[in-house]
């Protein structure tokens, strides 16, 4: 079963089930099954609250864990999808701080289901389309979307104005999908950029860093990277070890800062770092 997904509670592991039948096995990237999805369910991605959008190789998990718990330091409620789950499928989506319940999760897999068996959407585009639905029909102040593989194809990229983008540390991966050198994948991820929509980058290599102001010079983004449009601040420490963490968070931090929409505090930031809890999925 794709990413081995089960469930205790019955009715969830029927659409599951009927899910893993339906759907092409291993990773698919593109865009037009999931666009032709959701626009049979009424295009629930127009009708998001303001979006955070992260991709990266390793970190995204983790500055999408500090977001949430700035956001929600700040008095906001906050939906967030992530991916994968490690424990129970319903870690991949909070509905407005909780966790998605099984009743509600087993009606929209079998809606989405529904809609589209025959469009043969992958595990990974059925599941977003259900988070997607799950957060148009239940308000929120702001959604943190955490990208599935690479950026430009990927399923999430189908929100078209994005609050604010991010990209955390970039690596060799799915070269299958992204291409075999840095340059490469660095432009695939920066293919979450949008017009005039801010994109905050952390520093990579130099050729991972032309790749990603190439990649949005193209699409109109406008990048903030760090070591030279903004500087780690080693102050920012979260209650997760690692100095790699003081990165995340302060990716995290200067994503908040490059939105208007959304103020969050120095005070709320630093209160949020030490309540956060990576991968930030479970707790209630």
């Amino acid at each position: 079963m794709p990413d081995f997904a089960r469930s205790d509670d019955p009715a969830v592991q029927a659409q599951l089930d009927r899910l893993a039948q339906l759907s092409p096995g291993g990773d698919r990237l593109g865009l037009d099954a999931i666009t032709r999805l959701l626009d049979r369910l009424g295009r629930p991605q127009d009708r998001l609250p303001p979006v955070f959008h992260v991709a990266g190789t390793n970190g995204k998990g983790s500055t999408c864990a500090f977001l949430r718990a700035a956001l929600e330091a700040s008095g906001r409620t906050v939906h967030v999808f992530t991916s994968p789950h490690l424990v129970r499928f319903n870690e991949r989506i909070r509905i407005a701080g909780k966790l998605i319940g099984d009743v509600a999760l087993a009606d929209l897999l079998g809606e989405v289901l529904d809609a589209g068996d025959e469009i043969e959407a992958s595990f990974f585009e059925v599941t977003t389309v259900v988070a997607f639905l799950a957060f148009a029909r239940t308000p929120a102040d702001a959604a943190i979307i955490e990208v599935g593989l690479g950026g430009r194809l990927d399923a999430t990229n189908v929100i078209d104005r994005p609050l604010v983008g991010g990209i955390a540390a970039l690596g060799i991966d799915h070269q299958q999908f992204l291409g075999a050198s840095l340059t490469e994948i660095a432009a695939e991820k920066a293919g979450i950029g949008k017009p005039e929509v801010p994109l905050v980058v952390l520093a990579q290599p130099a050729e991972a860093e032309e790749a990603i102001q190439r990649a949005a010079d193209e699409r109109g983004a406008v990048v903030y990277l760090e070591g030279r449009d903004w500087a780690i601040d080693p102050a920012l420490r979260s209650s997760l070890l690692g100095e790699h963490q003081v990165r995340n968070a302060n990716l995290a931090w200067q994503m908040l800062q490059r939105q208007d929409a959304l103020p969050v505090g120095r005070a709320s930031f630093l209160s949020g770092l030490t309540s956060a809890q990576w991968p930030g999925r479970f707790h209630e």
